[in-house]
Formats: C-alpha cells, sequence, structure tokens
C-alpha cells in the first residue's frame, strides 16, 4: 500500500510524481486506474507545496534583519 502523501518526505513525492508521469505517457493503463493514478499526481503536488512553501516561510525568518524579531511558529492552513 503507497503512503499518504503527508508521510513521504519532499523527495519520495517528486519520484513517486516521476513515476505516475511515464506510467501515464506510456498509456499502457486502463482509464481507471490512471484516473487514479492522476488522483495520486494531484495529492502529491499539493503536499510538496506545502513543503516548499514551509521551508520557504523558514528561510525568510532565518534571514530577517531585524535580529530581535520574535519568530513564530509556522501555521498550515487546514491542519
Amino acid at each position: 500500500m503507497a503512503k499518504k502523501p503527508e508521510n513521504l518526505s519532499f523527495e519520495e513525492s517528486l519520484g513517486e510524481l516521476e513515476r505516475i508521469v511515464t506510467e501515464l505517457e506510456q498509456g499502457d493503463i486502463s482509464l481507471d486506474d490512471a484516473l487514479k493514478q492522476f488522483e495520486r499526481g494531484i495529492n502529491l503536488v499539493r503536499h510538496s507545496q506545502a513543503k516548499l512553501e514551509q521551508a520557504q516561510q523558514k528561510v525568510t525568518i532565518l534571514l530577517q534583519q531585524d535580529d530581535t524579531a520574535p519568530l513564530s511558529p509556522y501555521v498550515v492552513e487546514g491542519e
């Protein structure tokens, strides 16, 4: 059974996305399976995008010029 997208690392998500794209491009799967793979890919993209946004915010916080500014935890929408 495949891991949930939220349980995968960013790199694992990218690897799985590449596999899905290759499989869909070959066109050797049924329509039902193609739709399932497409849905999985969309979920992987969404979670990967959220991880990228979190990383971007962390970098922004670390690069702030005001060393006395208080840091606040990043809250992901929907959690």
